[in-house]
């Protein structure tokens, strides 16, 4: 009997046997390695820039966290016009290109920046590029990766962008050392790792060919072309949503470490353990997201965050809450890999940056939201509070995924 639906998916392909070929394609490295590189140059400027705002150029606390807030209310919103745009033109390497240019080119501004005003327009930029690349280059990942290896690829480009992310504060803090607290040195050196990342992007990762039978998309942000995405696609951004809510700012992490005591010189140790163990579980659970259940992997995935947030709630000492930081990172790398995989699955082929930047809308939003309900039971409460919440969405978020477990199943 014949198939037609299934011979015109550009997915479709032929189950890998035993012996198939489980090499990542060497695009994905090189995409992961951007990532690093543009991470490592924006947390080296990241880590260190709300202390200079306040401490160099006397700007408010308050001040600081508008800008924040609007850098990435800003990063969110600009993801689903570039992701729907890479749809429509066919083109996501040259809007990733863009967004790391964009980002590269705000790097010597920090140095430069005589006043605040400079500061926050580089800061706004940095974060617009943010917003052009990562639609595109999610769906980039899931054009480039073989079907059956997508768990891999992304959970690779999560490893090696958290990478980035623990290494560029650790770079920053030696630095300041070497140079005496000279924060523009820093600032420059941090400009490196910056243009390598965008010279990696244009000269090693290559675009595949748009398939001849892939359909054309005029307005991917239509009410019909969203319809496309189909129910599967709208309930694993729902339970998304609801995980996310339970995922609040890793901030309150480090509040959790000050509250107990721990000195302010250790406290980017509490980010670092963190991001340690996300970054050396997300490959390894990406591969076993190709060979098994990724459901049951993401419910597992929401148990590490659920005991994370009990071990946080009711830590006394600096060994507990090490040990809550270290499950936290590690539900990071059980999750946020296999939810990117199962949305590039979801999503019709010709959708994929549209489906990826409405994803990112309402997992920030959701995210902003967590924050600000976390900050209120933090003030209300005292921590326990705030993390028995977050075990309560996590709860709610794992009966969600057991509702719909039959339509996440991988093929």
């Amino acid at each position: 009997m014949n198939q037609p639906d299934r011979a015109a998916s550009p997915d479709a392909s032929p189950p890998p046997s035993p012996s198939a070929d489980r090499k990542l394609p060497a695009g994905i490295w090189a995409l992961g390695f951007v990532s690093m590189l543009m991470d490592v140059s924006s947390e080296m400027i990241h880590a260190l820039l709300p202390v200079y705002m306040v401490a160099v150029l006397g700007t408010s606390t308050l001040a600081v966290g508008i800008i924040e807030g609007i850098a990435e209310a800003t990063a969110s919103i600009t993801k689903v016009f570039s992701g729907a745009l890479s749809d429509w033109l066919g083109k996501r390497k040259l809007l990733a290109a863009i967004g790391y240019g964009l980002a590269a080119c705000t790097k010597p501004i920090f140095p430069l920046a005589a006043s605040l005003d400079w500061l926050v327009a580089a800061r706004f930029i940095d974060r617009l590029g943010k917003g052009i690349r990562g639609a595109p280059r999610d769906a980039l990942v899931a054009d480039l990766a073989p079907p059956h290896l997508r768990g891999a690829a992304f959970g690779l480009r999560q490893s090696l962008d958290t990478i980035g992310a623990f290494a560029g504060p650790l770079i920053a803090i030696g630095l300041m050392w070497l140079t005496a607290d000279h924060f523009q040195a820093v600032f420059w050196i941090a400009v490196i790792p910056a243009f390598a990342a965008v010279a990696l992007i244009l000269v090693f990762v290559e675009e595949p060919p748009r398939p001849q039978a892939l359909r054309r998309v005029r307005m991917p942000l239509r009410r019909d072309e969203l319809a496309r995405l189909g129910a599967t696609y709208w309930w694993v951004v729902a339970v998304a949503a609801v995980f996310t809510l339970a995922r609040f700012s890793e901030a309150f992490l480090i509040l959790k470490a000050q509250s107990i005591g721990l000195p302010l010189a250790l406290v980017p140790v509490v980010l670092v353990v963190m991001s340690l163990t996300y970054s050396l579980s997300a490959y390894p659970v990406g591969i076993l997201a190709d060979r098994m259940d990724r459901v049951l992997l993401l419910i597992l995935g929401l148990v590490l965050l659920i005991v994370a947030d009990i071990v946080l709630a009711l830590a006394p000492g600096i060994i507990g809450v090490g040990i809550g930081v270290a499950l936290w990172g590690l539900h990071m790398g059980f999750t946020q890999g296999l939810l990117a995989a199962l949305i590039a699955t979801a999503a019709p082929a010709e959708l994929r940056g549209t489906a990826f930047g409405v994803y990112n809308l309402v997992t920030g939003l959701a995210l902003l939201a967590a924050s600000v309900l976390a900050g209120l039971l933090w003030d209300m409460t005292g921590p326990g509070g705030t993390f028995f919440a977050g075990a309560g969405f996590s709860a709610l978020a794992m009966a969600g995924l057991f509702g719909i477990r039959g339509r996440l199943r991988a093929p």
